[in-house]
C-alpha cells in the first residue's frame, strides 16, 4: 500500500497499475519542447497561451501518468533581434540577454509553467552541440556552399543583416522599413526590395560585396516531407498546421542560407568561414538538444534516447509563426542527422487582446512581467490569480483559429466560473462535513445508496476517461470544459440532496430533520468529498497551485495527483479528519478591471501614419484637400500566378447592414454567398449608409482567416477601390450575377 495522506496511520489507498492493449502502445520516454522566446525583451500573455501553457498542461499530465518526459525550452540568444535592441537601450548584445533571461526564466515559473530545464543558447554546451550539428551534415556534403552579394556598410566594415537596413517600402512608401518587414503595412520585404536602402549601423549608403555562404538544400526533400507530413500525419496533426506545411511544399522548398555574416552568434567552425556565425534559425531548434544534454549532465541520466530512440515520442510547441521551422526545416535537419523527427507539432494560432492584435512596438499588450505584479506579488498567496490567468487562457485557447483576451472576459471567467462552480462547490462540501460531520470523512452507506448517487460515481469514472482522450490529442480546452462540467455536477447533486435541511445545528447539537437522515448526509458528503479529491487530480495539470491547496485542505500528499488515482471513490478514508475550508478564488472586483482597461488604453503608442497616408485620412483632421491628380499608391511586391490564385473571390448580395455600437467606422454585414450566409466587419461606416448599400452587389475574399472586430468575428472582406479624395467605391460585379459566383 502507498501512503498519500499526511497522517499515514489512518489514511491509505491502493495505488494500481492501469492494465489495458492500449497502454502496450505508449511512447517509452517524451521529450517535449515549448518554443524558445528571443531573450531581448518581455515576452506577453499570447506567448504564454501560444506555446508554453499548453505544453505545461500536456507535460503535468503525463508525469501524473509516471510516464519518462522531459520538458524543455530556453533562451534564444542569438539573431539580430538581439544587437538591435542592444543598440536602443544603448548597451551590449551580452548585457541584453544576461539582463532578460531571469526575467523571462522567473515569469514562467511564477505562472507555474514547468520546465525541467530552461536553458540558454549562449551556454557553451549550445554553441558546442551547434557547431557539431553543422560539421556533421557539412562533412556529409549535406550543405551547399553559394557565392552571392550582399549589402555591406563600408564604414561600419560590416556585411548587413536584413534589419540592419532600412529604406522606403515599395508597397506603402513608409521610408523606415526595415529589410525583412516594413512595420507601417505589413508587407514581407527583401533587402534587395527597399528603395534608397541605408545601413543602420552607419546611416551610409550600403554597397554590394561578394560573400559566400552555406545553405541546406530543402527541396530535395520535399518528396519525404510529402509522405511523412501530408501523408502520414494527415489524420492526427492539426489541419491549421497541415495547410501550412502543404502550402509550403506546393510552392516549392529552395536552398536555405544556415550562415550569416555577423559578429554576434555561434562562429561558423571552418577556417574558410571566419567572420561568419551559424543562422539563428539554424542554431536555435538545436537548443532544445542542447538543454537535453544539460539537464542530463545535471540529473546523471543520459540525453540520447531522447532525441535517437525510435520509442521516444518527440511534440513541439509552438505558435503558427514557427510551423515552417518545426515542420520543416528543423525536421529535415535532424533527419540527416540521424535523430528522431517530431509525432506531432500542435501550433496554436494567434490570441489578440481587446479587439485588436497584440503588439510590442504600439504598446498593445499585457506582459507577464504586468501581470505578475498586478495580481501575484500584490496579493498574499497570489498564485491563484496565476491559475486563474492559466484557467481563462485555456478556456479561449486559440488551438484552431485566433482569439481574444478581454479584461471583462477574464473576469467572467473567474466569477462566474471558478468561484461560483468550482470553489463553490469545494468550500461547500467542506464548510458541512465540518459543520455536519464533525470536520471527518463520513461513512457510505451502501444499503440506502440510490441512482442519483450511481450517476454521479458513473460522471466521476467516465470524466476521467474523456479527459485522458482529449489530453491525449491536445485537445486542452475542451479537456478543461468537462472537468468543469464535473464540477457543475457535483453542484447540481448537492443541490438536489440538500444536506442542511435533513440535518440542522441549534445550540452546537445536530438535531435529524427527516427520518435516517444521518446516514443520507453521511452519503451526500461521502461522495462529494470523494468528488473533490477527483476534481484536485484533474485540474492539477491546468491549475496546479489549485490542486496544491486542495491537496493540503484534504491534508493529503502530492502522491494522490497520480492519474492512476482518477475515477476512485476510496481516495479519503472514513473518518479521516480534513482541515478547514479556504477560498479556493477571489471574486474580482469592477474596479480593478476597469484599471487595467484605462492602464491599457495609456499605454497604447499610436502610429505614425504621416509617412504612409494624405492628411485628409489621418484621425483628427478637417482640412479639406484641394482637387489634384490622383497619386497612385506605389505598384506592391511582385507575385506570381500560385499566389493570386489562393485568393478566393465570390460574388455576394448585402442582405443586411447595421452599425456596430462605440465605432464610428463599422459596419456589420450579413452577406448572401449562394452557399451560404457569412457576417463581415467592413469599415465603410463613414462612406455609406446601411440603408443604401442593402441589397447590393459586391465581391468578396471568402477565404480570409477570421478575425473578430469589437466582439464581433468577421469571416471575409469586401473589395473596395479608393478615389483620389478618398471616398471608397464598391468593386461591383456585373448586375444579375448568381450569390456565389466565383470572380478569376
Amino acid at each position: 500500500m502507498a501512503n498519500i495522506t499526511e497522517d499515514t496511520t489512518t489514511a491509505q489507498v491502493n495505488i494500481t497499475t492501469l492494465n489495458g492493449g492500449s497502454k502496450t502502445l505508449l511512447p517509452k520516454r517524451y521529450m517535449i519542447s515549448a518554443a524558445l522566446p528571443y531573450a531581448n525583451g518581455l515576452k506577453h500573455i499570447g506567448h504564454l497561451a501560444g506555446a508554453y501553457l499548453p505544453a505545461d498542461i500536456y507535460v503535468r499530465y503525463l508525469r501524473a501518468q509516471k510516464r519518462d518526459v522531459v520538458f524543455v525550452s530556453g533562451s534564444d540568444e542569438h539573431g539580430t533581434a538581439i544587437p538591435i535592441q542592444a543598440m536602443k537601450e544603448g548597451t551590449t548584445a551580452r548585457d541584453i540577454i544576461d539582463k532578460y533571461h531571469p526575467i523571462i526564466k522567473q515569469n514562467f515559473e511564477d505562472l507555474g509553467i514547468s520546465f525541467d530545464i530552461y536553458h540558454r543558447t549562449s551556454e557553451p554546451i549550445h554553441h558546442e552541440t551547434s557547431q557539431e550539428f553543422f560539421t556533421y551534415l557539412n562533412d556529409r556534403d549535406k550543405l551547399k556552399i553559394i557565392d552571392s552579394e550582399q549589402y555591406y556598410d563600408e564604414e561600419a566594415k560590416n556585411f548587413l543583416a536584413d534589419r540592419f537596413i532600412k529604406g522606403t517600402c515599395p508597397n506603402c512608401g513608409f521610408e523606415n522599413a526595415f529589410g525583412d518587414q516594413c512595420e507601417r503595412c505589413g508587407t514581407s520585404l527583401s533587402p534587395d526590395m527597399l528603395i534608397n536602402p541605408v545601413s543602420t549601423l552607419s546611416g551610409s549608403k550600403p554597397i554590394k560585396k561578394a560573400t559566400k555562404h552555406w545553405y541546406l538544400p530543402l527541396g530535395e526533400y520535399e518528396q519525404w516531407l510529402r509522405e511523412w507530413i501530408l501523408e502520414e500525419h494527415k489524420d492526427d496533426w492539426r489541419a491549421t498546421v497541415l495547410g501550412q506545411c502543404k502550402s509550403w511544399i506546393d510552392g516549392g522548398l529552395g536552398d536555405r542560407a544556415v550562415t550569416r555574416d555577423l559578429d554576434w552568434g555561434i562562429k561558423v567552425p571552418l577556417d574558410s568561414a571566419i567572420g561568419k556565425v551559424l543562422y539563428v534559425w539554424f542554431d536555435a531548434p538545436i537548443g532544445y538538444i542542447s538543454a537535453t544534454k544539460q539537464w542530463a549532465l545535471d540529473n546523471g541520466k543520459d540525453w540520447k534516447p531522447y532525441w535517437y530512440a525510435e520509442d521516444t515520442k518527440l511534440v513541439h510547441f509552438i505558435g503558427k509563426d514557427n510551423i515552417v521551422f518545426h515542420c520543416i526545416i528543423f525536421p529535415i535537419m535532424l533527419k540527416l542527422h540521424g535523430n528522431i523527427v517530431p509525432a506531432n507539432v500542435p501550433a496554436n494560432e494567434f490570441m489578440n487582446l481587446e479587439g485588436d492584435k497584440m503588439s510590442t512596438s504600439r504598446n498593445w499588450k499585457l506582459e507577464m512581467q504586468d501581470f505578475i505584479d498586478d495580481f501575484i506579488k500584490k496579493e498574499n498567496g497570489g498564485t491563484q490569480m496565476a491559475d486563474v490567468l492559466r484557467y481563462y487562457l485555456t478556456t479561449i485557447s486559440p488551438e484552431t483559429k485566433d482569439s481574444e483576451f478581454t479584461w471583462k472576459g477574464f473576469q467572467d471567467a473567474n466569477n462566474s466560473e471558478l468561484v461560483s462552480i468550482f470553489g463553490n462547490f469545494v468550500n461547500r462540501a467542506f464548510v458541512m462535513m465540518h459543520k455536519l460531520c464533525n470536520g471527518k470523512v463520513p461513512p457510505f452507506h451502501k444499503d440506502i445508496a440510490d441512482d442519483t448517487d450511481r450517476q454521479l460515481v458513473a460522471d466521476i469514472k467516465t470524466t476521467k476517461e474523456t479527459v485522458e482522450g482529449l489530453l491525449e490529442q491536445y485537445k486542452f480546452r475542451e479537456a478543461l470544459f468537462v472537468v468543469m462540467d464535473l464540477a457543475r455536477k457535483g453542484n447540481g447533486y448537492l443541490q438536489k440532496r440538500e444536506p442542511w435541511k435533513k440535518l440542522k445545528v441549534e445550540n452546537d447539537l445536530i438535531i435529524p430533520q427527516v427520518d435516517d437522515a444521518k446516514r443520507l448526509v453521511d452519503n451526500t458528503l461521502h461522495l462529494c468529498l470523494q468528488l473533490t479529491a477527483n476534481l484536485a487530480i484533474f485540474i492539477n495539470p491546468f491549475l496546479p497551485f489549485t490542486a496544491k491547496k486542495m491537496l493540503h485542505m484534504m491534508k493529503v500528499v502530492d502522491k494522490m495527483l497520480d492519474w492512476e488515482n482518477a475515477g476512485r471513490i476510496d481516495l479519503l478514508k472514513t473518518g479521516y479528519t480534513l482541515r478547514p475550508p479556504e477560498l479556493l478564488f477571489r471574486k474580482i472586483e469592477n474596479e480593478e478591471i476597469a484599471y487595467q482597461v484605462e492602464k491599457l488604453k495609456k499605454g497604447l503608442v499610436k502610429p505614425d501614419l504621416s509617412a504612409v497616408a494624405p492628411e485628409h485620412l489621418l484621425e483628427n483632421t478637417v482640412t479639406e484637400l484641394a482637387p489634384t491628380e490622383p497619386a497612385f499608391a506605389p505598384v506592391k511586391a511582385e507575385i506570381v500566378y500560385d499566389d493570386f490564385a489562393k485568393i478566393d473571390l465570390r460574388v455576394g448580395k448585402i442582405v443586411t447592414a447595421e452599425k456596430v455600437a462605440k465605432a464610428d467606422k463599422l459596419l456589420k454585414l450579413q452577406i448572401d454567398l449562394g452557399f451560404e450566409t457569412r457576417t463581415i466587419v467592413s469599415g465603410i461606416a463613414q462612406h455609406f449608409t446601411p440603408e443604401e448599400i442593402v441589397g447590393k452587389q459586391v465581391t468578396v475574399v471568402v477565404n480570409l482567416a477570421p478575425r473578430k472586430m469589437r466582439g464581433i468575428e468577421s469571416n471575409g472582406m469586401i473589395l473596395m477601390a479608393e478615389d483620389a479624395n478618398g471616398k471608397l467605391h464598391f468593386v461591383n460585379p456585373e448586375e444579375g450575377i448568381n450569390a456565389g459566383a466565383g470572380v478569376s
